[in-house]
């Protein structure tokens, strides 16, 4: 399944909840522009505007050799340098500086994506130009755990976009035999990163296009007993992707992300698996107390792009619905198929 690569900005952009950079951040993209390259475009505008705005900056502790002192004074090294008979000495003191864990791990992407082989020459052009523009800061040898120590708050929130395209990157980028140089792989071809963002995108999408609902992830309890009370600590847990809750409605979304929509292998047939989860939450969370429980609707979501899927059954008093939204038409196209599938069956 291959998303073209505007309608993929979209998906990323609600699965990282930065609609409001999206539109900061306009990238041209056309039919030919590879994945590497938006990501290129988007690193590039949004590196751009954040030099606009001014670079993060924060006190760093530097131990320096310097005239007199300044901070505090460590005098051992000081001694053991006989640095003051030249009323010298060695000090660590703090300094306002830029070059702190978020610009670093920005300047390290920059280089990195200089060095990626399928890059276009003119992005590798943009890129090593703005890499200039940051010469006092130094790259790191970068890992996962780098962006986790990030702390994002009100006066470098704008950096959480910009490090959420850096940190794709670093997903993606595979290092070649040639030391320092590195391919660009295509994420969409891997089936859980692709299942974790189809479900990002829809519940995010669905919070913020969504009237007269509220917009969760449940966890369901079990409605099992057991003689002996210690033995329900070993069920595991049940937690949906999306639950929608309105006054008079509740219903389970469950999204699912497979190259064939279809379980091609048992004759085009929906995936068993899908709908035992699907029928296991519906039939858990039933609450006497709540006729929204009793009568909510089980919702099987599947990208495509190709043709749509609509399947309807019901059990007892629970809607059970199979639909597909096709992340090959227009931007919005896909919104009005999402926002259907939801008030189906309400007119």
């Amino acid at each position: 399944m291959e998303i073209p690569i505007q309608n993929l900005y979209y998906l990323l952009s609600y699965a990282w909840d930065k609609l409001e950079e999206r539109e900061r951040v306009r990238v041209e993209v056309t039919e030919r522009t590879d994945l590497v390259d938006l990501f290129a475009k988007v690193l590039i505008q949004s590196t751009r505007l954040l030099l606009k705005r001014g670079i993060d900056r924060s006190y760093v502790t530097e131990t320096e050799e310097i005239a007199g002192v300044k901070g505090k004074l460590d005098l051992t090294a000081s001694v053991k340098r006989q640095l003051l008979d030249r009323q010298r000495t060695m000090c660590s003191f703090d300094e306002l500086s830029p070059d702190i864990l978020t610009n670093r791990i920005l300047v390290t992407t920059l280089d990195r994506l200089m060095r990626v082989v399928e890059l276009d020459h003119s992005h590798r052009n943009d890129v090593r130009k703005l890499r200039l523009m940051f010469p006092e800061i130094r790259p790191l040898e970068l890992h996962a755990r780098h962006f986790d120590e990030v702390r994002i708050h009100r006066n470098n929130r704008f950096y959480d976009f910009v490090l959420k395209v850096c940190r794709m990157i670093y997903d993606c980028l595979l290092p070649t035999e040639d030391p320092g140089i590195f391919h660009f792989l295509d994420f969409q071809r891997d089936e859980e990163k692709m299942n974790r963002l189809f479900e990002a995108f829809v519940r995010n999408f669905y919070k913020h296009e969504l009237r007269g609902f509220e917009v969760s992830r449940e966890s369901i309890e079990w409605q099992f007993n057991s003689e002996v009370p210690s033995h329900l600590e070993f069920l595991p847990g049940m937690h949906t992707d999306i639950t929608l809750t309105a006054a008079d409605r509740k219903l389970i979304l469950d999204t699912k992300y497979y190259r064939q929509t279809l379980a091609v292998d048992w004759g085009n047939r929906v995936h068993s698996g899908n709908l035992y989860q699907i029928f296991s939450y519906l039939m858990n969370q039933e609450n006497a107390s709540d006729n929204r429980t009793l009568t909510a609707t089980g919702i099987l979501l599947y990208p495509t792009v190709t043709k749509e899927v609509n399947l309807s059954y019901t059990y007892a008093q629970h809607p059970i619905r199979v639909h597909t939204v096709n992340l090959d038409e227009d931007w919005r196209a896909i919104e009005q198929r999402l926002v259907s599938i939801i008030h189906e069956g309400t007119a």
